[in-house]
């Protein structure tokens, strides 16, 4: 009863005025971004959350962009953008960043400066927000899943989606290294993983082996669904888009791809692991009882 009182049924997506503008940084202005509601302009957006990323950021966007900047020399047809979304980093995440835009153009590479933390989902969602790519990519600025499986991912998706206007997820996936990575983990990561699938398989996501790989492909049509509901703005925000996804039978393909343990990361395996297993909880427990709504099935009835 708490819960319906207090909670609202859909996300209230806030966005400051200096959020809604990127800085081209050749002519030094400010530019509107683009909302997901238009129609697309590009092939490709590639969202790159990012929170104090100033070290592992470079190696990143170089393997990402030599891979775009190839691909795009090979196909004439093909047209890529890659957004960064600084989430209210307080490291020189953003003037990196804007060394990029420089070099590659605003048209290239746009800068989503958040002038507050909001967590992985919530710099995810913002940034996909702003995308004008018939695909939407999002990837984690680790580096740690190599670009070239992209090709993969695209391939996935045209089999479930041939268009940009039908449903389909292609999703990352380093299920197949569980066994290979269990041999190098301790004991308690071990079984901390083994706890999260489960938690994962009983309250949220049946038919995806890996949620958190972050290297997800989505339609453009896809992620006006999914976004527009998407409530959890940190950690366990995939997990909620693939339940979403399940909720709406969407099209999914799992991906298996190369992916490499980068050093830098932000999480504690212990309590991050433990607050995600309570939003788990949370996220099907708002849902079962009607708390919080499915945005796309709300358009579907009206």
């Amino acid at each position: 009863a708490v819960l319906l009182y207090k909670t609202k049924p859909y996300p209230n997506i806030t966005r400051h005025k200096d959020e809604k503008c990127y800085l081209d940084p050749k002519t030094i202005k400010t530019v509107e971004f683009p909302s997901l509601d238009d129609p697309p302009t590009l092939e490709l957006s590639v969202i790159v959350p990012a929170y104090n990323e100033e070290k592992r950021l470079p190696a990143m966007l170089d393997e990402c962009l030599a891979f775009l900047e190839q691909k795009q020399a090979q196909q004439s047809d093909f047209s890529y953008e890659v957004i960064v979304v600084s989430d209210g980093s307080s490291d020189a995440t953003v003037s990196v960043a804007l060394k990029y835009s420089k070099k590659y153009g605003a048209e290239k590479l746009r800068v989503l400066e958040l002038v507050e933390n909001r967590g992985k989902g919530g710099a995810v969602r913002l940034g996909i927000l702003s995308a004008r790519g018939r695909q939407l990519l999002f990837a984690d600025a680790d580096g740690a899943t190599k670009f070239e499986d992209f090709d993969k991912l695209t391939a996935a998706l045209a089999s479930l989606a041939p268009e940009w206007r039908q449903d389909g997820i292609a999703i990352g996936s380093r299920a197949h290294l569980e066994q290979e990575s269990i041999a190098t983990r301790s004991v308690l990561r071990t079984i901390l993983m083994h706890g999260f699938h489960t938690l994962v398989w009983i309250f949220a996501v049946r038919s995806i082996r890996d949620t958190q790989c972050g290297f997800k492909l989505f339609t453009r049509a896809t992620a006006r669904k999914l976004f527009s509901s998407l409530h959890v703005q940190r950690w366990a925000f995939d997990v909620e888009l693939l339940y979403l996804a399940e909720r709406l039978k969407l099209p999914m393909a799992e991906v298996a791809v190369r992916w490499t343990e980068i050093d830098g990361s932000k999480l504690s395996p212990f309590w991050s692991w433990l607050q995600m297993g309570i939003d788990l909880f949370m996220i099907w427990l708002r849902y079962m009882i009607g708390a919080w709504r499915i945005a796309a099935n709300q358009k579907k009835e009206n």
